[in-house]
């Protein structure tokens, strides 16, 4: 389709599917413990062409993509995916905007600014106006469920790979805890960061404690040590933790509120967002603007497909956090995906348009529920 100058290209249609996909093994967290992920996927067709967007949630996101949010995007303009999220802010004030709702908005404006980078024939990593050439990332995995000789053997599968920076989950089993941050720091080496997630495991008192027993092997980084509700307590482990470890938190904010309230509590030394839980591309764009407005730095949790584009465009990136459950779905359930490369970073392809995946729809079908 040839676009003219000014003119509209609306909506054709708005599709939802989701898949339930097992884990590789059993994995668990500090607080939780899983067996499966799914991912929602969203497609959106205008002009010929068709975005691809999605979120990892439950299928009742897909309820709402299909029953809400397809009759208020339909006929209206693909090229304009901020005008489309307000629309669809505005329609869904009577089911409850955190949680499922605004993830079936992410995966919705992920596809809206997909397709209308693809009929205009730019790269989306463009499209958002990159400051950047690459997004740092982080490995991200070491489940509590893990023995010591598999979390060695992931580990160093990612330095192996020249990512320079690691994470572990912590809190669970907290009198094996000291073992294993021993066996990481082993299998990493000096010249390794080594981050921890406790996933608001611990209370406020024992946050502190460990903080200081994680210092003993160098961890720079402490993910949500207390709940992410918890604003109070995060403030205090920022302003009492170790000298050059990061309190992180942030990864389960829905809308600007919630991000306004953290950076006001001073709750976070680096704030966490999730491009398919904050409303989309264009809430974290608008989170990210908080933050360049106090010189704090952004973390993009997850979804590294998507987020490596995105991470281009935020000023004060520090980085992604590359999590084994979403690399591995990722490479499954789409072509064109991107690897890391030296230097631990995702270059988005400025040669393809859009976010240059494609579905394999027949090696997800296996795993459709919705």
């Amino acid at each position: 389709m040839t676009i003219t100058a000014g003119a509209p290209v609306p909506v054709d249609a708005v599709e939802a599917a989701a898949y339930t996909i097992p884990t590789d093994a059993p994995e668990s967290d500090g607080t939780l413990a899983w067996d499966s992920t799914t991912l929602v996927l969203a497609t959106v067709r205008a002009g010929g062409a068709t975005g691809i967007g999605y979120t990892y949630a439950g299928t009742a996101v897909a309820t709402v993509i299909r029953d809400k949010l397809a009759g208020v995007v339909t006929r209206q303009d693909a090229l304009q995916p901020p005008a489309r999220w307000a629309q669809m802010l505005h329609a869904v004030r009577n089911l409850g905007r955190p949680g499922v709702v605004a993830q079936a908005i992410a995966a919705v404006d992920i596809a809206l600014w997909d397709l209308r980078s693809r009929l205009l024939g730019e790269p989306l990593v463009v499209a958002l106006g990159a400051v950047h050439e690459s997004t740092p990332i982080y490995g991200s995995g070491g489940f509590t469920s893990y023995d010591n000789d598999t979390l060695r053997e992931q580990l160093t599968g990612w330095v192996s790979a020249g990512i320079p920076r690691v994470k572990i989950k912590v809190g669970r089993h907290p009198d094996v805890d000291t073992a294993r941050l021993g066996a990481a720091r082993a299998a990493i080496g000096s010249g390794t960061e080594l981050y921890v997630d406790a996933n608001g495991a611990y209370s406020r008192k024992q946050a502190r404690l460990w903080a200081h027993r994680f210092d003993d092997h160098d961890v720079r980084w402490f993910e949500e040590p207390v709940s992410s509700d918890d604003l109070e307590g995060l403030h205090q482990l920022c302003q009492h933790g170790p000298a050059g470890m990061d309190i992180a938190a942030g990864e389960y904010g829905y809308d600007l509120p919630y991000f306004q309230r953290m950076l006001d509590a001073g709750a976070v030394d680096c704030l966490q967002v999730d491009v398919t839980r904050c409303l989309g591309i264009t809430g974290v764009l608008r989170v990210a603007a908080l933050c360049d407005a106090r010189s704090l730095d952004v973390s993009l949790h997850c979804a590294p497909q998507i987020s490596a584009h995105v991470g281009a465009a935020v000023w004060h990136l520090r980085h992604l956090e590359y999590f084994h459950d979403h690399v591995r779905i990722e490479g499954m359930a789409f072509d064109g995906v991107l690897d890391p490369r030296p230097g631990g970073v995702l270059r988005p392809d400025r040669s393809a348009p859009g976010h240059g995946l494609s579905v394999k729809r027949a090696d997800l079908d296996r795993f459709r529920v919705s």
